[in-house]
């Protein structure tokens, strides 16, 4: 094993991301036990690739025929010019409509190894490591780890497709949805950037955080600069009835906890404050958190249309999966123009009224009519498109992206959630990975919060702040459980929200948020050591050398229904 013994490379993956057992199990067999050093599992997608096939609807595939580094049929080409470190798809169609490109590099992908999916938007507590399941849907981009190596596949952020991959036993395929809606792009004479494919080849013993890190760092080429968000969410303890007083009296509970020196916690403001009696003037309200010496954020839906909204301003409701007429959700369709200014004038509003913060939400679905856990390999349904039908979903959603963050301008933090992280890097200050906590059932938080923390903090700083959302402090959940909660996400260095319930924040859990508070402040790392072996791994690593155990059961072990 060129001049690092085998004692030596366990050690060192123990100390930088993995346990000694697990980095025992990525070593493999000892010499005389069966090891193969010609093995490799690296897999060159950076080529041509072997075949390419293009959709104009599922059911009519069209195999294209290859000229040196282009690919056509009649009225569509595609071009996979391989560069250095990097292979661009580029799509053209001037006679056709399509919705899907299959591109497919053949490979003998060794036995034994293990995935790592990312999601599509937030996760839903399905984050894990597993051995091949062909059918396995990887969007944006995958991992894969054998004895010793970690490798990393995938698309550069703010690609003008939704991207997924699949692996198999004998190669490795990339999906670009390429839809308008549910229906095919007219893209008319212009050619579309639709993707361009990145990889990174491992170094044999490197921890296998530093090598996701890395590959992430490697897919997003202008992160936003790295900020630091802590402070309060009532929606976990309000769950929308919520009032100003309420508010207010969060802002002086996180200025009598912020640390004396470094950036001044937030209070936000979740949803419930449309309701006028409960917030009469929001402006006022943002004037008088910061005279607490808190910054004002706030929470709001910028999609959501009210009823009697002119029909030629909305998207169609066909792109739900229930009957027309039966999901009362109305949504603008930001494809045009006045509707787009409506949805743009949600985010003025708030910052006309000192909102230093924009948490923005719902977007995915109020867009694409689903949910992430329910796209798998169609983030869209067919039979419906928006107004503008030369643009891909991609680009509208990173545009709608881009037009949030000009319109909030540059000084404003913007936080997306439901909103689609890899469309999102470089123009979200933070993205919430995971889907909702819970104020109510620990289980909840134990399985969707753990869970985005420990596999999607690659992404942290590399495409954005990580928010794996926030702590709460209720008298419904167990504060031991909790405690052990925000001491974590403190630890990792990432968002830190605390929806702190009155009758629940006594002085035992106001100088933890303290402690809490502080940590997160100085910036803290963390790593999940034993991140093969548990969906909601137990035993994490925090820089430089201080390890820790967690124990995320009561008494009664997992729920096995849903939460």
């Amino acid at each position: 094993m060129s001049s690092i013994t085998r004692r030596e490379l366990v050690a060192g993956l123990a100390c930088t991301g993995l346990s000694a057992s697990t980095g025992a199990e990525l070593l493999g067999p000892s010499p005389g036990q069966g090891s193969n050093s010609r093995t490799t599992t690296y897999i060159d997608v950076l080529r041509v690739p072997d075949s390419v096939t293009a959709f104009c609807g599922l059911n009519h595939p069209s195999r294209l025929s290859r000229s040196g580094a282009q690919w056509s049929s009649s009225g569509l080409r595609i071009t996979t010019a391989p560069q250095q470190d990097a292979l661009p798809i580029t799509l053209s169609a001037t006679a056709a409509r399509p919705t899907h490109i299959h591109l497919r590099w053949n490979a003998a992908v060794a036995p034994g190894i293990l995935v790592l999916n990312d999601a599509w938007e937030r996760s839903y507590g399905n984050l894990h490591w597993e051995s091949l399941v062909p059918e396995r849907v990887l969007p944006w981009y995958f991992l894969t780890a054998d004895r010793e190596t970690l490798h990393g596949y995938g698309v550069r952020t703010g690609a003008a497709a939704l991207c997924f991959w699949q692996i198999d036993p004998k190669g490795i395929s990339l999906w670009l949805n390429v839809c308008n809606g549910g229906d095919g792009v007219a893209l008319g004479q212009r050619e579309l950037p639709a993707a361009t494919v990145v990889a990174r080849r491992g170094i044999p013993g490197q921890s296998a955080l530093a090598a996701a890190r890395l590959f992430c760092r490697g897919m997003c080429e202008d992160p936003r600069p790295a900020i630091t968000l802590y402070g309060s969410n009532d929606w976990y303890y309000a769950y929308g009835r919520n009032t100003a007083s309420q508010i207010v009296r969060d802002a002086e509970l996180m200025a009598s906890l912020a640390p004396a020196r470094g950036p001044r916690p937030f209070t936000v403001v979740d949803g419930g404050w449309d309701n006028r009696q409960s917030f009469p003037d929001m402006a006022a309200l943002a004037v008088n958190v910061r005279k607490r010496g808190v910054r004002p954020g706030i929470w709001i839906r910028p999609l959501q249309a009210d009823e009697g909204t002119p029909s030629g301003l909305l998207l169609p409701g066909e792109r739900f999966a229930d009957p027309p007429g039966k999901n009362p959700n109305l949504s603008f369709d930001p494809t045009v123009p006045e509707a787009l200014e409506r949805v743009l004038a949600k985010v003025t509003q708030a910052t006309g009224w000192g909102y230093e913060l924009i948490k923005h939400d719902f977007s995915t679905y109020d867009l694409l009519g689903q949910w992430g856990f329910e796209m798998h390999a169609q983030p869209t349904l067919p039979g419906w498109s928006f107004h503008d039908r030369t643009r891909t979903n991609a680009e509208i959603i990173r545009g709608l992206y881009q037009s949030i963050r000009l319109a909030a301008g540059e000084s404003t933090a913007i936080i997306g959630c439901n909103t689609i992280g890899h469309l999102g890097a470089g123009l979200f200050d933070a993205q919430r990975t995971g889907d909702d906590v819970s104020g109510k059932f620990w289980e909840r938080t134990r399985r969707m919060g753990v869970n985005t923390l420990a596999f999607r903090i690659p992404q942290h700083r590399a495409f954005f702040a990580l928010d794996p959302d926030c702590v709460p402090i209720t008298a419904e959940t167990p504060w031991s459980c909790n405690r052990q909660w925000l001491d974590l996400v403190a630890g990792s260095g990432v968002v830190l929200f605390v929806s702190p319930q009155p009758k629940a924040t006594g002085s035992e859990q106001r100088e933890a948020v303290r402690a809490a508070f502080e940590v997160s402040v100085g910036g803290s790392e963390t790593i999940a050591s034993a991140w093969k072996d548990n969906s909601t791994p137990d035993h994490w690593r925090f820089q430089p050398a201080l390890q820790k155990n967690y124990d995320w059961y009561q008494d009664t072990g997992a729920w096995p229904f849903p939460v």
